[in-house]
């Protein structure tokens, strides 16, 4: 949609030197997902992979678990400058169209989530302001149980780890040219490169490759890693167990509901995970360790 960035002037001083310039912006506009017609949530996004940004949405929030449960998402008229509202029950009217508002139409058959002020709460909370809450929801929603077998065949070695960061670094194509980026890429246990994609907010970015993984048919994930910038919250933690995927890895730190959420559902969960170093804060049987080393 050519929406990814924009062109700002700003007054540059470097040095004791003042000049003007263009700078390189990565644009944030808000997406409406709706649900047979009806709000369901809202989300500051980068636009682009909006389609499977809601069905990641969908996905994490336990509504879908494969792609012959979603009948098609369309954008709608939304609301413009002009504040016009929406289209009507037939997708007609509404003004001109924004694309800030998608409307996801469910298979038949497929239960319509709960739309209501409550839910919207559990929505919000998923950030993890209600603790237990959250944790109980997480395991009662969820489609896959996470393999938690020591003899579980989804291993990874620390090398393979100790590279992802670097491999996600390089994808990042629009964070080269505006540094204003989150990202979140999905690896097999070899460290081959499955997909990426970019957005202000981590969580975003993770339901677009959910959201991807859905229409191709590839849910649940169980063979792969996802890795993400920054830190791990519960959130993200939240969104990894839902689409089935066994170990989580961040370049910074795990939120402790987020530790919580792993060691309650079988996620293996790395934090701090720079050069050569990381933490495993829980689901250490994936991580090939030598048994020596990790005594004392």
């Amino acid at each position: 949609m050519g929406r990814v960035t924009e062109r700002r002037r700003v007054i540059r001083i470097r040095d004791g030197a003042v000049s003007t310039r263009p700078d390189t912006l990565v644009a944030e506009e808000p997406l409406e997902i709706r649900v047979g017609g009806k709000p369901l949530a809202i989300t500051m996004r980068t636009p682009g992979d909006d389609f499977a940004l809601a069905a990641g949405f969908l996905v994490s929030e336990g509504v879908l678990a494969s792609a012959d449960e979603l009948a098609n998402i369309v954008y709608c008229a939304g609301a413009t400058d002009g504040g016009t509202d929406g289209p009507d029950e037939t997708g007609n009217g509404g003004g001109s169209n924004s694309y800030n508002v998608v409307d996801v139409r469910l298979a038949d058959g497929v239960p319509v989530p709960d739309i209501s002020l409550e839910r919207h709460v559990y929505t919000t909370s998923s950030c993890g302001l209600c603790g237990k809450a959250s944790l109980d929801a997480v395991r009662t929603t969820a489609r896959w149980a996470l393999d938690t077998s020591p003899d579980t065949p989804v291993r990874i070695d620390p090398e393979t780890l100790s590279a992802l960061p670097d491999r996600l670094r390089a994808a990042q194509r629009v964070f080269e040219r505006t540094g204003g980026l989150h990202a979140a890429a999905l690896f097999t246990t070899d460290g081959e490169l499955l997909d990426v994609r970019e957005d202000v907010g981590r969580h975003n970015a993770v339901d677009k490759i959910v959201g991807r993984a859905l229409q191709q048919g590839r849910l649940p994930l169980s063979s792969s890693v996802l890795m993400v910038s920054g830190r791990a919250s519960f959130e993200l933690a939240q969104k990894a167990v839902m689409a089935g995927i066994p170990v989580l890895a961040a370049v910074s730190a795990p939120s402790s509901l987020a530790v919580d959420l792993a060691v309650e559902t079988g996620l293996t969960l790395v934090g701090f995970l720079r050069g050569t170093s990381m933490n495993v804060y829980a689901g250490a049987h994936r991580i090939a360790l030598d048994a020596a080393a990790t005594t004392g």
